[in-house]
């Protein structure tokens, strides 16, 4: 993932409130994925999804995650600079229809279109040297440059995804920790200082041996790094 240290600077030291002003709001979705979305990827999705609701009321986009994510054990604490070191880097989290046009983190244009979800990691090299706290992003691709379930390589997952942004970089998604651990209920939080908005989304995980557990993650949906 080939980020620009100035735009990537440590975002997860905030102090997150849920938001209870008329904002930006997170409701249940049901009517199913996309049919956009390949046959293997839609039915690997829950049917029932999350839709943010943007200032004025309008859906700006909608989420809808993976039925069960394989993981490497139960949800815990971060691991040195990954917050998620069950995942596994190119899984598959989800997929995403944006009904208006938005951003991703690096304040990449994000056409209004479907698109799916994978987990990503930020790259340890000179380029990144300590320009984030955490590594952890989801990073979208189109729906049509998708269509199997298996986990993408590295560089598959950065240059498919950078083809979604239309430019030389990966369109990226900051991944944070929900506030409540335990949280299961969908909730848009917000950071004041830096404008951010995320969604808190319950993901189901399958754990390795065929435990299931449920891991809260915030995706940034509204908000760009400062520079």
């Amino acid at each position: 993932m080939r980020l620009k240290p100035r735009l990537l600077v440590a975002v997860v030291a905030l102090a997150p409130t849920i938001a209870t002003a008329q904002n930006y709001k997170v409701e249940a979705l049901k009517g199913g994925p996309p049919s956009e979305l390949a046959a293997p990827i839609k039915e690997a999705l829950n049917p029932q999804g999350y839709r943010v609701l943007d200032a004025q009321g309008k859906p700006f986009v909608e989420i809808w995650l993976a039925k069960a994510v394989p993981a490497s054990g139960k949800p815990g604490a971060a691991k040195g600079a990954v917050l998620f070191p069950v995942l596994t880097e190119g899984e598959l989290l989800g997929a995403m229809r944006y009904a208006e046009e938005g951003t991703d983190y690096r304040d990449q244009t994000i056409i209004p279109g479907v698109y799916t979800m994978r987990y990503g990691l930020q790259p340890v090299n000179g380029a990144h040297l300590g320009v984030s706290t955490y590594r952890d992003y989801a990073l979208l691709l189109t729906a049509d440059a998708d269509s199997d379930v298996a986990d993408l390589s590295q560089e598959t997952l950065e240059e498919q995804s950078a083809e979604a942004a239309g430019s030389s970089h990966p369109a990226v998604l900051m991944l944070l920790a929900a506030p409540d651990p335990s949280s299961k209920e969908p909730a848009m939080v917000r950071d004041q200082e830096k404008d951010l908005w995320g969604a808190v989304v319950p993901l189901s995980l399958e754990v390795k041996g065929g435990d299931a557990a449920t891991l809260p993650i915030q995706l940034v949906v509204v908000g760009k790094a400062m520079d």
